[in-house]
């Protein structure tokens, strides 16, 4: 008896402490609740423009990898590859510009030789001129990457030239956007992807465009990132000298790296909180440390390709409290490859949708 009445006096209190601790911890994560939902309450992005930029009478089976660049009073000038199938030699580099609502018919702009071509970036320089930059290449291995621009929104381009000539891999920007830093110096962030081995560099330019100097490819831990590696980076200065990228990988997550002297030299690449499905993103650098990312938020190497989701950071990517969803998908839906940039209180982005179009959106960002 005397040990049962000890059992039950033992049960007693162990369940006054589990109440207790579940009580106590109940409270704690209110207030962590509490606090975010403060936070996002306080934060909105609003969907201000959104649509296809062209319909199903396209003139071409399938196209990809989009870009998108301002041309001014609310007009864009977006490019993307398009032919009968990825990797097929018809695959040239189409465009399209105008507004929401108001987009010219796509058009095959470049077309060098009977071969594929991939990826352009779009990028609106200092000199005033529009630069495309594409690569050409049956085998990514073997990529060469070319450049041609327009003064005149894209009316008129000059004769597309190889940027490095004879250079094998592909140099200048590889999928995403070029960045001009605070003394004037043009980054462009660069891969290559021999024999399905992925690494991630830097071209650097210091005259406007003429001749590029390619980094050290970043050094990164492939007993952590496994698989086949990184690529594709975006790159945002948070201050002066004060550089960095986001790439994409084969690991399930996102990956970071940072330089402190323009870009010349680079940390080693590390893994972020946010998850990466081995499939493109991009990043908005608004002012400051407050960047915003716009990615597919599936932890899984070649894994689902939607939804398509914005986060926002406020302390130069260290956290991301905000997160929202542009486009559900469902399926076999290919909401993919995005492009990005930061626009008078605005972000504007473009994006695959089922290699069957390109989708245009528009966002506000209020209360960050």
């Amino acid at each position: 008896m005397k040990n049962y009445r000890e059992l039950l006096s033992y049960s007693f209190l162990l369940s006054l402490l589990i109440i207790t601790a579940a009580c106590s911890g109940e409270n704690k994560t209110e207030a962590v609740e509490e606090k975010d939902e403060a936070v996002v309450q306080e934060a909105k992005l609003t969907t201000e423009e959104y649509e296809h930029i062209f319909g199903e009478d396209r003139p071409f089976a399938q196209c990809h990898a989009s870009t998108i660049t301002g041309l001014g009073d609310g007009n864009y000038l977006a490019a993307w590859f398009a032919g009968s199938h990825e990797k097929h030699n018809d695959v040239g580099i189409w465009v399209s510009k105008g507004k929401a609502g108001d987009w010219s018919e796509p058009e095959l702009l470049v077309k060098v030789r009977n071969e594929p071509h991939w990826n352009p970036v779009l990028f609106n320089a200092p000199d005033g001129k529009v630069y495309l930059y594409f690569k050409v290449g049956k085998e990514i291995d073997y990529w060469e990457t070319w450049v041609q621009y327009t003064e005149d929104g894209g009316e008129t381009w000059s004769e597309a030239r190889e940027l490095v000539p004879g250079d094998k891999g592909g140099r200048g920007p590889v999928r995403n956007h070029m960045l001009v830093l605070s003394d004037g110096t043009w980054l462009a962030p660069a891969s290559d992807e021999k024999n399905k081995v992925w690494t991630v560099f830097v071209d650097r330019s210091e005259d406007g465009g003429k001749t590029w100097t390619a980094t050290e490819k970043l050094d990164m831990d492939r007993s952590v990132i496994t698989g086949e590696g990184v690529i594709q980076p975006a790159l945002w200065e948070s201050k002066p000298g004060h550089v960095h990228m986001l790439m994409r990988s084969s690991s399930g997550n996102i990956c970071r790296s940072d330089s402190e002297d323009y870009g010349k030299t680079w940390s080693k690449v590390t893994e972020i909180e946010l998850p990466n499905n081995n499939s493109g993103i991009d990043v908005a650098h608004i002012e400051g440390e407050k960047i915003a990312l716009i990615y597919n938020p599936v932890a899984e190497n070649w894994g689902d390709r939607f939804p398509i989701s914005i986060a926002v950071s406020e302390d130069n990517g260290k956290t991301w409290p905000l997160k929202f969803e542009i486009e559900k998908g469902e399926g076999d839906d290919e909401l993919s490859y995005p492009a990005m940039f930061y626009e008078d209180g605005h972000l504007v982005a473009c994006y695959t949708w089922n290699r069957e179009t390109v989708a245009f959106w528009k966002g506000k960002l209020e209360g960050i």
